[in-house]
């Protein structure tokens, strides 16, 4: 076994591409090929199933590219303290559904990120493929929620897949709606007050399911019910059509601006935040990082840590 063998594994499950992986490692595609069939036949496994598509990873390949990062970001610990060796590029992926909070946490990792290159992932996407990402290794970290109607769903798919749900905070539901809205300056807002304005959503995709639905309350009947795909359309809807959408509550106005209100939902429903990671790696230092800043921002915005 080679560490170029073991960076070669990394570079192909990140890009799912033979050809991708070889033109980023700067050799030919025949060489990676060879060189991974190698380290396959010397352990006796299959690390890739390759398809026209592209190429993923096997159960066992997810394990061992597990060790082959730690292994790796532990080799180059010891470089940096006895050779005096630079930091490589660092490299984080994280999956999370649509949390501002999320959002900046990972902006303020990149701003105290002291290397001079990284590359760095931030995926605002759906439940289910947040769930498939940290178990695939394609991100190391998967911000996600639970409630009493989801979790028994969630958590047994989380089971299966050998990740691990780590509480950060709960929270209240509230409602964002504009600041123009009609129901702006109300203290507190009921499901019945706004039956009469479009309920704005995020689409699920084939896992369409109520449990995987970002939004709590989801099987509760709407007569106005827009589905949508990413966080800014959704905020541009809430301002053109008078929409409203349920989330925790938590806003940034550096990157939401001060135009959106957050108002308490009369419900006894809670939302328990969280973030998963997969039980067959350790985490990399800058998704270490990450978490530590998701944790201190969450504090910051007057939430206590679970």
């Amino acid at each position: 076994m080679k560490l170029n063998q073991l960076r070669y594994i990394i570079e192909v499950a990140r890009t799912g591409s033979m050809n991708e992986a070889a033109k980023k490692l700067y050799i030919t595609q025949p060489s990676l090929s060879t060189a991974i069939k190698e380290l396959e036949d010397e352990f006796d496994l299959k690390i890739f199933i390759r398809t026209t598509k592209g190429v993923s990873l096997t159960t066992e390949g997810t394990e061992f590219l597990g060790y082959a990062k730690q292994i790796l970001e532990q080799t180059e610990l010891l470089e940096q303290h006895y050779n005096k060796k630079l930091p490589s590029k660092q490299l984080c992926s994280i999956s999370t559904q649509h949390y501002a909070f999320a959002v900046n946490a990972f902006v303020n990792l990149i701003k105290k990120n002291h290397t001079d290159e990284y590359e760095f992932t931030l995926r605002e996407t759906r439940t289910h493929d947040i769930i498939t990402d940290v178990t695939t290794l394609r991100s190391e970290v998967g911000i996600l929620y639970l409630n009493d109607f989801n979790q028994k769903v969630i958590r047994r798919l989380l089971k299966e897949n050998n990740l691990t749900f780590y509480p950060l905070f709960d929270a209240d539901p509230h409602v964002f709606i504009s600041t123009k809205h009609p129901l702006a300056l109300n203290s507190k807002i009921t499901l019945e007050e706004l039956e009469d304005y479009p309920y704005l959503s995020f689409e699920q995709g084939e896992y369409n399911s109520f449990y995987f639905s970002e939004e709590i309350l989801s099987t509760v009947y709407h007569k106005k019910s827009i589905h949508v795909s990413d966080r800014a359309t959704l905020f541009n809807l809430l301002h053109g059509l008078n929409g409203y959408t349920i989330s925790t509550g938590v806003l940034s106005t550096d990157l939401n601006g001060s135009d959106i209100a957050s108002i308490p939902l009369k419900t006894e429903e809670k939302i328990l935040v969280g973030w998963i990671t997969s039980q067959k790696v350790q985490l990399s230092q800058s998704a270490q990082h990450y978490i530590s800043e998701l944790k201190r921002l969450i504090e910051q915005y007057g939430f206590k840590l679970k």
